[in-house]
């Protein structure tokens, strides 16, 4: 019996390329600590179904998924942020009646890229385009808690899906503050206003690390040796323990000591730090003209510089400066227990050229706090806290300046482990930290 080549079954290059996406994204899920079970041929618009695995047990918690393949080819809008896809009419009228929350994985095997995208959330006509975020969307293992969140009812009291992704230590934004040993307590016949007067005439320096209330005034330097003497009663000066003004039960006192621990601070990194009245925070001071500023520090494990303060200059013309930007930090003391800590808020400040306010200091600010990601603040909390115990560190410095001040000094940043790592993607939506960024479009796009 002889068979015609014409009645031979071929399958085709589409057939074959689909096959190889559905069993290379299978074998990602199974990677990622999932199961994936492909149905069957009779499929209409669902490839697979993965499960999600919990420490290697089924958790009967599903995730339906289309899968969809290409060999090389560009998807729509495509450029190095991400892409956009057109969902198809019938697939997404077929997953509105489901009763699993839908992802839609695109494998290309050219360059072996992975995203996924949870299909009812499109937009435009018909909510049928999805965008996709190269950085985001990235089907691997930091996507399984993203992943997972999906099978959470949307509705009623839900249940808990713990984390699967790993954990990570997370740095808190407070510092312990070491008290000095007494702080000195005297009356006075002025008020804050007065007295700031009365210094700001005189021939000698004035320090302004004090407090006034009432006719009460504290200091944790003696007002007997320096230009204070001129605004207290020299003979009503007594030293106390600091732990009976520290840890006082009155609120209003406790909050009093706190704002002589911000005085304090101010006056020691007067040198390097300005005080803006309005935001209320630190910054680091220009030390010329339109010039930049970088802090060489010791980071976790190795030595780093930031630049603390970036002239940012237009994009077409140089010798044009747009903005200068500074690094800052507004601060706060709180007592927590019988401790005090210096809470530590990373921010800007913004000036024409490293002097004078920026006249829209906001909308510079809301668009760089958009780029700031986890990681970022985790760098400048440790960058604040290097700069505020440099001069503790430097102490057995034979060329340091001594100083007979007493001083606030702060302990290193307490540490959390977190069952999880923080997804980026709640710091904000990624953008490219581009020149535009950095110039004349800064500009635009954060008004």
């Amino acid at each position: 019996m002889f068979y015609s080549a014409n009645m031979a079954k071929t399958i085709t290059p589409n057939q074959l390329l689909g096959q190889i996406g559905e069993t290379a994204v299978q074998l990602r899920f199974l990677t990622m600590g999932f199961q994936f079970d492909v149905r069957s041929r009779l499929e209409a618009g669902i490839d697979g179904i993965a499960e999600v695995m919990i420490e290697g047990q089924p958790s009967a918690r599903m995730i339906a998924v289309q899968v969809k393949t290409t060999e090389s080819s560009t998807y729509t809008s495509e450029d190095a942020n991400g892409f956009a896809y057109l969902l198809r009419s019938e697939d997404l009228a077929y997953w509105r009646g489901a009763n699993l929350p839908i992802i839609l994985v695109l494998y290309r095997r050219s360059d072996e890229s992975y995203y996924w995208k949870e299909v009812l959330g499109g937009t435009g006509p018909g909510e049928r385009r999805l965008r996709f975020d190269k950085q985001q969307d990235v089907l691997d293992t930091n996507a399984v808690d993203r992943l997972a969140a999906l099978t959470i009812p949307k509705t009623g009291f839900g249940y808990f899906v713990p984390p699967l992704g790993g954990g990570e230590e997370a740095l808190v934004n407070i510092l312990p503050v070491a008290l000095p040993d007494e702080v000195f307590v005297t009356t006075t016949a002025y008020t804050a206003k007065q007295a700031t007067a009365m210094l700001l005439a005189a021939e000698e320096p004035a320090r302004f690390d004090w407090a006034i209330k009432g006719s009460a005034f504290w200091s944790f330097h003696d007002p007997r040796t320096s230009s204070c003497d001129q605004i207290v009663d020299l003979d009503q000066v007594e030293a106390i323990e600091v732990e009976h003004l520290a840890f006082h039960q009155d609120l209003d006192e406790r909050n009093n000591f706190a704002f002589l621990l911000a005085q304090t601070l101010r006056h020691q990194i007067r040198a390097d730090l300005g005080w803006d009245k309005e935001g209320r925070l630190f910054y680091f001071r220009a030390r010329v003209e339109n010039e930049s500023r970088a802090y060489h520090y010791q980071a976790s494990k190795k030595k780093a510089e930031a630049d603390v303060v970036n002239v940012v200059r237009n994009k077409f013309d140089a010798a044009r400066v747009e903005f200068v930007r500074h690094h800052a930090f507004v601060p706060r003391f709180e007592l927590l227990y019988d401790q005090w800590f210096l809470v530590i808020n990373p921010t800007y400040f913004f000036t024409t050229n490293g002097f004078i306010p920026h006249s829209y200091p906001s909308a510079l600010l809301a668009g760089k706090k958009r780029l700031d990601k986890s990681a970022s603040l985790r760098g400048q909390v440790i960058m604040w806290h290097r700069f505020l115990t440099e001069a503790d560190r430097n102490a057995d410095d034979l060329f340091a300046i001594a100083s007979t001040d007493p001083r606030l000094t702060f302990g290193d940043p307490p540490t959390v482990k977190l069952p999880t790592k923080v997804p980026e993607d709640v710091w904000g939506a990624q953008k490219k930290a581009s020149d535009d960024e950095e110039s004349n479009q800064e500009l635009l796009r954060f008004a």
